[in-house]
């Protein structure tokens, strides 16, 4: 099954309003893209997708991305240098298990929420909403 046929259009908006709620309190952007196959490593697929997307523009370089190759069932979850300097590997590879516990139940659109959800604590903590920041990027779902 393709991503496009199997996200609904209420589990888009879910994972949506869970992007939109992960950045009321931070200056931090988190981004989901999910396409069905990827050809190449998934780490380096989702660098080039950071990259595609201009995510490395963000100010504070504090953006995520979930990036998930749906029909290969791999995934990776990686962030810019500033919030990736301070939190290190161990904790993108926690928040991936967490989404593959939820993706082992085929529970998928909350496995991305879940995720979504872990790495807006860590950008709460360490890059707290200021009142002159704004929305960097767009928090819509990308699929493809």
């Amino acid at each position: 099954m393709k991503a496009t046929d199997f996200f609904t259009d209420e589990d888009k908006l879910r994972i949506k309003t869970a992007v939109e709620s992960a950045e009321k309190l931070t200056s931090g952007e988190i981004r989901v893209y999910i396409e069905d196959h990827s050809k190449e490593d998934i780490l380096d697929r989702a660098a080039f997708i950071f990259s595609e997307l201009n995510m490395q523009s963000t100010e504070q370089r504090n953006g995520v991305l979930i990036y998930i190759a749906f029909a290969d069932r791999k995934f990776a979850v990686i962030g810019d240098a500033g919030i990736h300097n301070i939190v290190g590997q161990d904790f993108w590879n926690s928040v991936k298990e967490l989404m593959a516990d939820h993706f082992k139940m085929n529970q998928f659109t909350e496995g991305i929420i879940a995720g979504i959800a872990e790495a807006g604590k860590v950008l709460v903590k360490n890059f707290p909403f200021q009142r002159n920041d704004n929305n960097e990027l767009p928090d819509d779902l990308m699929i493809k």
